[in-house]
C-alpha cells in the first residue's frame, strides 16, 4: 500500500491559462502521441486538435461566443471530447447532455437551459426532432477535409467552461454554471498533487453528465497523458474493470464509492501499473488491505464547487480506524464549518460545511433566486467573496481532516448521482391515479434504494408497468424507486410534515405487484428468474415481476446482459431490458434472438415449455 501522495515540485501551470491552451502546447511538441484510446480506436492529440479544430470552425460560423452554452448529446467517446474541446476554443460552454436521458427531462434541459445547437450523432439526433435546437452531426463535420488552425476565442476566468445539470429541491432539475477559473483550479491541483504526467495512462468510465467526467478527462489532456475508454459491459463489472486497467496499464482512475470498494475486496496483481485509484461521490465505508498495490484516494466535492473540494488518502485499517475521512480542502478551495445560527463551530464538533475559494460556480443557470439562497456573502476578508451552503453535516478533525456525517435535508446519493427526493414526488403526483406520495432511501443489499410510498386516488385504478413508464418518461435511471408500497394515508408528525420515521419498512410482503405472484412456466423464464434472483438478493421472482421494479438499475441491468449471454449465448441491450422488463418479456427476447439465430443456420426448433435454451426437448 502506498503512503500518501505527495506534492511533487513539477513546474505550476500558468494561473492565466485556460485548458485549450494546455491542449494546444501538447498538439503542437508531440502531435503524434496517443491521447485517446476508446474501442480500438487511437487519436493522437494531432489528431484531436484537428478535430476539435473543424469543430470550433463550424461554431465560428454560427456566431458562437463567450457564455454562449452549447449541448453535447453524445456518449463518452473520442467524438465528444473533440466536440467539447472544440466547443471550448469557439470560447463557448459545453453542456454534456446523457443519450439515456428521459425525453421529458431532455426537453427541460433543453428550454431550461437555453441552448440553440446541439452537437450529436445521427444515430440520436431523433431525440431532438421536436426541441428548437440546431441540430450539429459531429460525424459530418469530422469527415469534412482539415480546416486551418485558428485562433482560440479568448475567454476570461469568469466565463463559463461548462454547464451540468443535477437534481433539484424545487422538484426541477438545475444547471450549475463552473467557471474556467474553477476548471483551470482543479486541472492544476490535480496535475501537482498526482504528479500527473505525459505517461500516465487514465481511464474514463463516468457517464458525460456526471461531473466526474470533467476529472477523468480535462487534467490528463492538459498534461499530455492519455485517455482510455472501456467498453459498457466492462465498466459495470468489478472482475473485468481490474482486468482492463490491468490489461491497459491504466495508471489512474476514478470509481464511484460502491464500485471502488468492491475494487479494493479483489486481489490484484503486484506489477499492476496503477498507482493511484481514485473515489467519491458517496460515502465510503471500508478501508483498502495493506497489500494493496495502489493508493485510494478519497474525494468530496458537490458539483458547485468543480468536482473536487476535498481529498485524502484512505490508510488501511491496520494504520487507522474507523469510517475514513473525506480528507483536507484541496488547494485553492477554502472551507468553513457553521452551526444552526452561522456560527463557527470548534473542531470535533458537528456542522454545515461552507464550501469557497477558485471553484466555486457561479451559479444556477436562470435561476438568480436560488443561487442568492445558496451562494452566500462570506463573512471572512481574504477568502472570496462568496461561500455555498452545501447542505452536509461534516465534522472537523484536530488534524484538519473532515468526516461526513450526513445531510440536512433530504438529498440522498444513489449511485453516486445526487438525488433530491422531492423531485420524483412531483412526477408521482403528475399520475392521474395517485393522490400523495413519498419517497424516501433505504439501505439494501448492500446498497441504497429509493422506495416510494402512494395514497392511490378515489376511483382509480394503478398499474406498475403503466407507473414505471409514466416515470420513465420524466426521470433518469438513477431516480427510478425500486419498489412502491400503497398505504392509506402519509403519517403527519406535529409539525404538519411527513413523518418518515412511521412509513412501513419496505418488504416482499407489502411492495405492490401487479397481480397475484405466478410461477415461471417454460425453462427459459426459470433460468431468467433465478439469474434475477441472484442479482437482487430476492428468494422469489415471478413471470410477471419487472426487474426495474424489484431493484433493478442499469449496472446490474448489465450484469443481466453478461449472465444472459453466458447462459444462453444471446446477447441482449439495455433498451431491451428497457422495453421488456418482466421475467416473461426478457425470457421473449431471449427465445426470439436463439430462433433467428437458429433460422439463419437453416433450422428452426420452437421452444415450448418442455425444452431448454437450446431448444433440446428435456429428458427425464
Amino acid at each position: 500500500m502506498q503512503s500518501e501522495t505527495p506534492l511533487v515540485d513539477l513546474p505550476p501551470l500558468p494561473m492565466s491559462s485556460h485548458v485549450q491552451q494546455f491542449v494546444r502546447e501538447c498538439a503542437a511538441a508531440k502531435p503524434n502521441a496517443l491521447a485517446i484510446s476508446a474501442d480500438d480506436r487511437q487519436l493522437t492529440f494531432g489528431q484531436l486538435w484537428q478535430w476539435s479544430t473543424n469543430v470550433a470552425h463550424c461554431l465560428n460560423g454560427l456566431a458562437v461566443g463567450p457564455d454562449v452554452v452549447v449541448g453535447v448529446l453524445l456518449d463518452r467517446s473520442p467524438e465528444a471530447i473533440a466536440a467539447n474541446l472544440g466547443i471550448l476554443r469557439a470560447g463557448a460552454a459545453f453542456l454534456p447532455l446523457d443519450p439515456a436521458l428521459p425525453p421529458e427531462r431532455l426537453r427541460f434541459v433543453l428550454r431550461d437551459s437555453g441552448v440553440r445547437q446541439v452537437i450529436t450523432s445521427g444515430s440520436l439526433a431523433s431525440r431532438l426532432a421536436d426541441s428548437a435546437v440546431q441540430v450539429i452531426d459531429i460525424g459530418s463535420v469530422l469527415s469534412q477535409p482539415a480546416r486551418s488552425d485558428l485562433a482560440d476565442c479568448p475567454v476570461s476566468p469568469a466565463s463559463l467552461a461548462y454547464v451540468i445539470y443535477t437534481s433539484g429541491s424545487t422538484g426541477e432539475p438545475k444547471g450549475v454554471e463552473i467557471t474556467h477559473a474553477g476548471l483551470g483550479n482543479l486541472i492544476r491541483w490535480h496535475c501537482r498533487h498526482f504528479h500527473v504526467t505525459a505517461a500516465d495512462r487514465a481511464a474514463h468510465m463516468a457517464t458525460i453528465s456526471f461531473d466526474a467526467a470533467v476529472w477523468e478527462v480535462w487534467p490528463y489532456l492538459a498534461a499530455g497523458a492519455s485517455i482510455h475508454i472501456p467498453d459498457a459491459s466492462t465498466r459495470s463489472n468489478p472482475q473485468r474493470v481490474r482486468d482492463w486497467i490491468v490489461a491497459e496499464g491504466i495508471t489512474i482512475a476514478f470509481l464511484p464509492t460502491a464500485s471502488a470498494e468492491k475494487a479494493m475486496a479483489l486481489d490484484w496483481p503486484s506489477s499492476t501499473s496503477l498507482r493511484v485509484l481514485l473515489t467519491g461521490a458517496d460515502t465510503l465505508y471500508q478501508r483498502p488491505p495493506a497489500s494493496l498495490p495502489f493508493a485510494v484516494v478519497n474525494n468530496y466535492g458537490p458539483t458547485e464547487c468543480t468536482v473536487v473540494a476535498t481529498s485524502g488518502t484512505v490508510l488501511p485499517a491496520e494504520f487507522e480506524v474507523g469510517v475514513p475521512s473525506i480528507g483536507r480542502p484541496i488547494e485553492g478551495i477554502y472551507i468553513q464549518v457553521f452551526d444552526s445560527q452561522a456560527q463557527v463551530v470548534a473542531a470535533g464538533e458537528a456542522g454545515e460545511l461552507y464550501l469557497g475559494g477558485a471553484g466555486l460556480a457561479r451559479g444556477y443557470r436562470n435561476r438568480p433566486d436560488l443561487t442568492a439562497q445558496k451562494f452566500i456573502n462570506n463573512p471572512f476578508p481574504g477568502t472570496g467573496d462568496r461561500l455555498y451552503r452545501t447542505g452536509d453535516l461534516v465534522r472537523l478533525r484536530p488534524d484538519g481532516q473532515l468526516d461526513f456525517i450526513g445531510r440536512t435535508d433530504e438529498q440522498v446519493k444513489i449511485r453516486g448521482y445526487r438525488v433530491e427526493p422531492s423531485e420524483i414526488v412531483r412526477a408521482l403526483l403528475a399520475h392521474p391515479a395517485i393522490e400523495s406520495a413519498a419517497v424516501i432511501a433505504k439501505d439494501a443489499a448492500g446498497e441504497k434504494r429509493l422506495y416510494a410510498y402512494i395514497q392511490r386516488a378515489p376511483g382509480q385504478a394503478l398499474r406498475l408497468d403503466n407507473l414505471f413508464e409514466h416515470l420513465r418518461g420524466s426521470l433518469p435511471e438513477s431516480m427510478l424507486p425500486a419498489g412502491f408500497i400503497a398505504i392509506d394515508s402519509l403519517p403527519v408528525g406535529a409539525n404538519g410534515k411527513i413523518d418518515r420515521s412511521a412509513l412501513p419498512e419496505p418488504s416482499s410482503a407489502n411492495l405492490l405487484r401487479d397481480e397475484d405472484f405466478a410461477s415461471p412456466s417454460t425453462v427459459i423464464e426459470g433460468r431468467v428468474a433465478a439469474v434475477l434472483g441472484e442479482l437482487l438478493r430476492l428468494e422469489n421472482v415471478g413471470r410477471s415481476d419487472n426487474f426495474f421494479l424489484l431493484g433493478g438499475h442499469s449496472l446490474l441491468g448489465t450484469q443481466l446482459i453478461t449472465r444472459i449471454d453466458e447462459i444462453f449465448g444471446v446477447q441482449l441491450s439495455l433498451l431491451d431490458l428497457f422495453d421488456h422488463p418482466t421475467v416473461e418479456g426478457i425470457s421473449a427476447e431471449i427465445e426470439n434472438h436463439i430462433l433467428a439465430k437458429l433460422e439463419a443456420e437453416g433450422q428452426c426448433v420452437p421452444l415450448s415449455p418442455e425444452s431448454d435454451a437450446t431448444g433440446q426437448e428435456r429428458r427425464s
